[in-house]
C-alpha cells in the first residue's frame, strides 16, 4: 500500500490550551550557557514534541522572547514551560529536591561546567560511530527527550 502523507486534520494537532492542560514528563531541560539562539528554539520544540514539564536557560543562553529562539521554536515557547535563571549550578541543585529529573544540556564549545556536572546525579553519553564525535546540542537535545519519551 503506498504512504501518503497526512492532512493537518489529520493530525489531530492539541490547541495550545489543550496541550498545557496534559500531564507532563517530570523532566525539566537545563540550558547551560548555550550560545546559539537557533539551538535553543529547536530544544523548545523538541521540548513541545516530547512533552516535558520545563526549560530553564541558564546564563548567557537566549531566552524568549529572543528573535532567534522564537524563529526556531515556531510557537512552542508559549505552549512549553520555561524560565531563566542566571546560574546554572544553583538551578541543578535546586531541581535535585523536587520530582523532577533534571538533564542539563551545555555549550556548544565547551560543553555543560565541571561544576554542574559534579552537582548531578550522573552523566549520560551518546554513542557514536564516526570521526567527529561531535554532535549539534539541539540534536542531542532531541535525542535525549526521545528516548526519554519511549521508558514511559
Amino acid at each position: 500500500m503506498p504512504h501518503r502523507k497526512l492532512t493537518t486534520a489529520e493530525l489531530n494537532r492539541l490547541s495550545a490550551e489543550e496541550f498545557r492542560a496534559l500531564d507532563k514528563f517530570p523532566i525539566t531541560i537545563v540550558l547551560d550557557n548555550i550560545r546559539s539562539g537557533l539551538n535553543v528554539g529547536s530544544i523548545f520544540r523538541s521540548a513541545d514534541a516530547f512533552n516535558v514539564s520545563k526549560v530553564v536557560c541558564c546564563g548567557i543562553t537566549p531566552a524568549p522572547p529572543n528573535r532567534e529562539v522564537l524563529k526556531s521554536a515556531l510557537g512552542s515557547t508559549e505552549t512549553v514551560e520555561w524560565e531563566y535563571a542566571e546560574n546554572a549550578l544553583e538551578c541543578v541543585e535546586k531541581l535535585k529536591v523536587g520530582i523532577n529529573y533534571a538533564f542539563v544540556l551545555g555549550n556548544e564549545v565547551t560543553g555543560v561546567e565541571q561544576a554542574v556536572i559534579d552537582a548531578c546525579h550522573g552523566a549520560l553519553e551518546i554513542q557514536q560511530h564516526g570521526t567527529k564525535h561531535s554532535l549539534n546540542v539541539a540534536v542531542c537535545g532531541g535525542i535525549l527527550m526521545s528516548s526519554i519519551s519511549l521508558t514511559k
